[in-house]
């Protein structure tokens, strides 16, 4: 099989699979650490997705007010439901306050204020004083595009130190050995349709979230969980990944993100009947509800057949009644994003809106180094040589059941940073590799081969379109075991049919029909374990509510779900413990409480 394909081989000290923020500040900072570090990302780097981070990075600076790191852990461990491990959710907030101060150093050009400091906002379920005191201000924002201010810098931090970057290539599997361990990774580069095999002493999995796996996603195209597939079929679990962030006010079909700043002015949402729904669920707060809430209000209306459209599978949020003054002076941006996304005046007629998936607090579970950790001889935590996963694609669980806003950002430099203080303190620059296990090599190639001569008789859009539509569906913001169970067997359909897949290009070069049926693989693996976490969790905790079991269950469900995945589809679920511990004397642990604000 291999002869029939050429291959590359490359010998690195460490490889990084993503050039998104995570990805990044890993690469400049093992080769800044005197790593040989190559970078493989199927983008651009500067059109990774942390491109689209608007809001923020929270770092306790009190650059606008009082605040304290302690603060900050307080907030995401009660943000996180009591899901999150508390050791590494000490370590990223107190490794907040340095990281940002190097962002600013190395030119990430934050707003500012008066006096010249880091311009701070406030954010929600961001407090001071272990909740007691006054919203804190605590999120640096570079104005509304601080993901793209941080992505240009690190970028070009990478180049300033050296990194190779191997641009516009597709990774299609790890390289394991029989022990277990990670030797690197093999790729396709899309341009020539070459293979190359990249072998290395660590490789860092940083290819952000799966939001792809959903019908409507504020995410972009790119992201389909590379990573978290190629985790899966090396035989590790997934982590938390039933967890699963909404925003309720998507576009509809383009997936693009509403703020709630809409709501807050004023706006409307309405059922078919053109009712203001709302009333009913939430009669003092309406459509200021809790985000979980609306989603959730907004789906039961989807449901009971009130829904908007051909498919009466949305909602309108109606800013009509506002007026041109108020949209042009406090919404301007929504205007447009409106006007170019769902084709609709704001002035004269509503969005068509949907609960959106947003962001994955499940992943591939790490400690707070960034080593991937898995269940072994009793072990919870025992490391996964020679690999390493950082960012939204993986679970260092600082987010648990929910995240908080402007956390995101933070986990990526924060274990970027983490990852390549770790290899640099393991590993020894130009050590010699041990042998490549030919046997893992032929096995990628091998699915490869198979998918790229697929010729079976539905395409890859049709079995992702399904895919989608009942993730949206049956694994959304309401979820019942009725639901819940139902999905499963139609997504064990769904993924069956991946078997009679049909791809029409037989090419290696710029094969966009290739590289979305692997795409669409990692996909489907990663919904099946997803679906199946949520019907396994029988209580509501953070972004996972059931209406079947609406309290939090801590005796039963304070624990990590694990999920894995075999070849045929059938899953298998473990349990790792919640680190309570926050394994240091600077700040205490937080005993689990009811969750309200």
């Amino acid at each position: 099989m291999s002869s029939a394909y050429q291959i590359q081989e490359h010998t690195y000290d460490m490889v990084v699979v993503g050039a998104g923020g995570a990805g990044l500040r890993a690469t400049f900072g093992l080769a800044q650490k005197g790593l040989k570090t190559a970078c493989i990302t199927k983008v651009f780097p500067t059109r990774s997705h942390t491109v689209a981070a608007q809001g923020g990075i929270a770092a306790a600076l009190a650059n606008m007010g009082n605040d304290n790191w302690r603060f900050h852990f307080y907030d995401t461990v009660k943000g996180s439901d009591w899901l999150g491990d508390q050791d590494a959710i000490a370590y990223m907030c107190r490794e907040a306050i340095p990281a940002v101060v190097e962002l600013e150093h190395y030119g990430v050009p934050f707003s500012r204020t008066e006096e010249g400091k880091i311009y701070q906002r406030p954010f929600g379920g961001m407090t001071t004083e272990y909740g007691e005191g006054p919203p804190a201000q605590r999120t640096c924002a570079a104005a509304d595009r601080t993901g793209h201010a941080i992505l240009h810098t690190l970028y070009q931090q990478s180049l300033a130190h050296d990194a190779e970057f191997f641009v516009e290539y597709f990774a299609l599997d790890l390289i394991m050995d029989d022990d277990g361990s990670c030797r690197g990774v093999l790729a396709l580069d899309m341009n020539d349709g070459t293979l190359h095999l990249f072998r290395a002493q660590g490789t860092v999995l940083a290819t952000g979230g799966y939001g792809r796996a959903y019908f409507s996603a504020t995410s972009a195209h790119t992201c389909t969980g590379d990573g978290g597939g190629m985790a899966l079929r090396a035989g590790l679990g997934l982590q938390d990944m039933e967890f699963v962030q909404f925003h309720p006010t998507g576009i509809y079909g383009a997936g693009c993100l509403i703020t709630e700043g809409v709501r807050g002015e004023g706006g409307i949402l309405r059922n078919s009947n053109g009712e203001r729904f709302m009333e009913r669920y939430a009669p003092s707060v309406k459509d200021l509800a809790p985000r979980d809430m609306v989603s959730r209000s907004m789906t039961m209306e989807i449901r009971e057949g009130r829904g908007v459209g051909e498919h009466k599978d949305h909602i309108l949020l109606d800013l009509t009644h506002l007026g041109p003054e108020v949209i042009h002076k406090k919404l301007p941006g929504i205007a447009e994003s409106a006007r170019i996304f769902a084709g609709v005046d704001v002035e004269k007629e509503p969005i068509p809106v949907i609960p959106t998936v947003h962001y994955n607090m499940g992943g591939i579970p790490t400690n707070y180094h960034g080593e991937v950790v898995q269940i072994r001889d009793g072990n919870p935590d025992a490391v996964v040589e020679g690999l390493y996963s950082i960012g939204e694609a993986a679970c260092v669980s600082v987010h648990g059941a929910n995240r908080l806003g402007s956390n995101s950002l933070l986990d990526l430099v924060v274990f970027g940073r983490a990852v390549a203080n770790k290899a640099a303190e393991k590993l020894t620059p130009g050590a010699a590799l041990p042998d490549v296990p030919q046997a893992s090599v032929d096995k990628a190639i091998a699915r490869l081969d198979k998918i790229r001569n697929a010729n079976g008789s539905t395409p890859t859009a049709v079995i992702r379109d399904r895919m989608q539509r009942t993730m949206q569906a049956d694994a959304a913001v309401f979820r019942t075991q009725e639901t819940l169970s139902e999905g499963v067997e139609k997504m064990k359909e769904i993924y069956a049919s991946f078997e009679d897949v049909q791809t029409t290009d037989r090419s290696l070069i710029w094969n966009s029909d290739l590289i979305e049926t692997l795409e669409l693989k990692n996909l489907l693996d990663q919904a099946m374990v997803t679906i199946v976490g949520a019907e396994n969790r029988k209580e509501s905790r953070g972004a996972h509510a059931r209406e079947d079991f609406p309290n939090r269950d801590d005796v039963n469900w304070m624990k990590h779900t694990l999920c894995s995945i075999d070849e045929q589809g059938n899953t298998t679920i473990t349990y790792r413990p919640v680190h309570l511990d926050t394994n240091t004397s600077e700040v205490a642990s937080i005993p689990p409480k009811e969750r309200k604000y």
